[in-house]
C-alpha cells in the first residue's frame, strides 16, 4: 500500500472516533507500554497530540513517566522541517503551533544524544516496522540525529497494513509499535 493511501485510510478511520473511544484506546496503548523493556532509561521523548486529528492521547503516558522519575522531553518544530527538544516540567509553558500541536514556549533544551526512548506519532505502519506520518519529514530527520541505540516506539490506534510499498531509503524503522490490541516488535 502506498503511503498516501495509508494516510487517507487512517484519517478516515480516526474521524469516526469519538472522544470517549480515543480515551479508552489511548489508555489501552499506555498500558501496553508497561511490559516493554524500556523502563531502565532516563530520557523519554514524547509527542503531544493534535486533538483535532484524533491522535493518541499521550497525556495518559506522562504520569507513568513522571511516576518513575523519568526525564520527559517534548518537541518543538523549527524552520527547515526540523525539531528541537525541551525538558517538560511543571514550569514549561505550552502553546499550539500553526498545526495546533502543543509546543514548549520556554524551557531547557535537551541535546538529541541524551534521548534514550522516542514515542513516535504516526498515521499508520506496516508489518516490517515502517511508519507513515503526515509527510513533512520532521521525525525522520530527528531519528537520523538520534543515537543508533535509541528505542523507537510507535503508538497507533489501528493494526498495521501488510506492507508500505513506497518506503524510501532514509525512512527509519521502529523497534516497537503499540496498539490497543497488541504490541508489534520489529
Amino acid at each position: 500500500m502506498l503511503k498516501k493511501d495509508v494516510r487517507l485510510n487512517i484519517k478516515h478511520l480516526r474521524k469516526n472516533l469519538d472522544p470517549g473511544s480515543i480515551h479508552d484506546l489511548s489508555a489501552r496503548i499506555a498500558n501496553g507500554l508497561l511490559p516493554l523493556p524500556i523502563w531502565e532509561f532516563h530520557y523519554y521523548h514524547i509527542f503531544l497530540p493534535i486533538i483535532k486529528n484524533a491522535e493518541v492521547d499521550t497525556g495518559l503516558i506522562l504520569p507513568m513517566l513522571h511516576g518513575r522519575d523519568k526525564n520527559v522531553v517534548v518537541p518543538k518544530t523549527e524552520e527547515g522541517n526540523r525539531l528541537s527538544h525541551y525538558l517538560l516540567t511543571d514550569n514549561t509553558l505550552l502553546k499550539g503551533n500553526r498545526w495546533q500541536i502543543p509546543e514548549p514556549v520556554n524551557g531547557l533544551e535537551v541535546p538529541v544524544d541524551k534521548i534514550d526512548v522516542v514515542f513516535l506519532p504516526l498515521l499508520g505502519f506496516d508489518e516490517k516496522g515502517h511508519r507513515v506520518g503526515y509527510g513533512k519529514g520532521y521525525y525522520d530527520g530527528f531519528l537520523k540525529e538520534c543515537r543508533e541505540d535509541v528505542v523507537k516506539v510507535g503508538l497507533s490506534f489501528f493494526p498495521p497494513v501488510e506492507e508500505i510499498t513506497d518506503v524510501r531509503e532514509g525512512d527509519v524503522k521502529m523497534d516497537y509499535c503499540v496498539t490497543p490490541e497488541r504490541t508489534y516488535s520489529f
